[in-house]
């Protein structure tokens, strides 16, 4: 006999339906007034929801950002591998789409508000460790869909560090943009970079 979950009710649905409002307007009140501005009382009235039921969703403030951030990261995550079958063969044109795909995880408003997290929790010590984890899975993570997408061969000298340098560029590149449109400059750093990664994937013999 198959067994079916129980389908949601609708105070479920109004319930998920106000934590992705809360993680929404949590990620835009860092991105745009930062940690010091951006308070739970904050969200849950940009949220439309009062603060009762954002505690009741996120007990801490500390909650709130770290699931916000965590949320995002996780849909930008999946967005890239949902567009991983529109990169070009391998060859030089793929690695220079993956190096643009992983400089566009850290650039805009997601990667802003992340920002301000690592800033907060430079003297927050009940957001220090929920960040570190946090960074590391999201480091983690992208560092494992770079290597699938660039077919990188780890166990070749010098391939794995070559990736990781393109995911520290890329956040370089993101705090770059922080303050100025980096655009222009940023798109030659890229055809640059795969240039020098295309050579580290696939040298060329003598």
């Amino acid at each position: 006999m198959t067994t079916h979950p129980a389908a949601r009710t609708p105070q479920q649905d109004r319930s998920r339906a106000t934590r992705q409002r809360l993680l929404a307007a949590a990620v835009d009140c860092l991105a745009e007034v930062g940690w010091n501005g951006s308070t739970v009382g904050v969200v849950a009235e940009r949220a439309g929801v009062s603060r009762g039921a954002a505690q009741h969703h996120f007990p801490t403030r500390e909650d709130l950002f770290t699931a916000a951030v965590e949320h995002v990261t996780a849909e930008r995550l999946a967005a890239v591998r949902a567009h991983a079958d529109e990169l070009p063969a391998p060859g030089p044109a793929r690695t220079e789409a993956v190096v643009d795909m992983i400089v566009r995880l850290y650039t805009g408003p997601q990667f802003r508000a992340a920002l301000h997290l690592w800033v907060a929790a430079a003297t927050e010590e009940p957001l220090r460790e929920r960040i570190v984890a946090l960074e590391g899975h999201v480091g983690r993570e992208a560092h494992r869909a770079a290597v699938e997408f660039l077919g990188a061969d780890e166990t070749v000298p010098g391939v794995r560090e070559t990736v990781q340098a393109t995911l520290d560029m890329a956040r370089g590149l993101g705090l770059a943009n922080l303050l100025t449109d980096d655009s222009a400059r940023r798109s030659g750093v890229i055809r640059q970079w795969a240039s020098v990664l295309e050579g580290t994937l696939r040298p060329v013999r003598p």
